[in-house]
């Protein structure tokens, strides 16, 4: 049997590739070091060996963020979530608007790699929802969620529908420290991915896996 070749978009040149298997190969090694060091066992541990804290505690659970982004105050009547990339009509939502939309409620874990995790009841919209209004071209794979800090992950656009864009923690707006006026809840993933003061949505037809592992900003 023959391996199946790799679509040509996937990679958009050789060097773009080799840089990124490089950046990626570093960031599974600190992956690794990062769960072995916290992976103690414990009956009051996850599996990741993280403690909990402030469950179901709203904005009281503990506040993080990534290397170098700082906190970030943003004023809700200026700001707009944008979603363009690959799809028919790009989009800008007010938060107006986007607390005018149906919203979700679902209890979700936030676990950090600081060492400890968080059973919060989380409120938003569903990030396929809003992608839905821009309607994903056909040929799209991956969604890119970005912070106002440029900080930005990718996902599956097939999932999607298990993302939210959370707007409320237990029941209350949002803190600054936790991502006012929206963040991404991203379920079954580490807390690098749930992205803080998201300001856009870009669709992609780039594979999901076309980032480091772990963040590089």
């Amino acid at each position: 049997a023959r391996w199946p070749r790799a679509r040509a978009a996937d990679f958009a040149s050789r060097r773009a590739a080799i840089r990124l298997l490089g950046v990626g190969a570093g960031g599974l090694v600190l992956s690794r070091g990062l769960v072995a060091s916290s992976a103690l066992a414990g009956p009051d541990r996850r599996f990741t060996g993280s403690r909990e804290e402030a469950s179901l505690a709203g904005n009281a659970h503990p506040v993080t963020n990534w290397l170098s982004d700082r906190r970030q105050r943003v004023d809700p009547a200026a700001w707009r979530l944008r979603v363009s990339g690959d799809v028919d009509s790009p989009i800008e939502v007010r938060y107006a608007d986007l607390m005018a939309m149906p919203l979700r409620s679902q209890q979700e874990v936030l676990d950090c790699t600081g060492g400890w995790y968080t059973r919060q009841e989380w409120r938003g919209v569903p990030l396929d929802a809003v992608i839905a209004r821009a309607r994903a071209a056909p040929r799209a794979r991956s969604v890119v969620i970005r912070s106002v800090t440029g900080y930005h992950r990718r996902f599956a656009l097939d999932g999607a529908g298990r993302l939210l864009l959370a707007t409320h923690v237990g029941g209350e707006p949002l803190s600054a420290g936790h991502g006012f006026p929206v963040r991404l809840v991203a379920p079954g993933r580490r807390g690098y991915h749930w992205v803080k003061w998201v300001e856009a949505v870009e669709v992609s037809t780039l594979p999901a896996w076309w980032q480091p592992p772990l963040p590089t900003q």
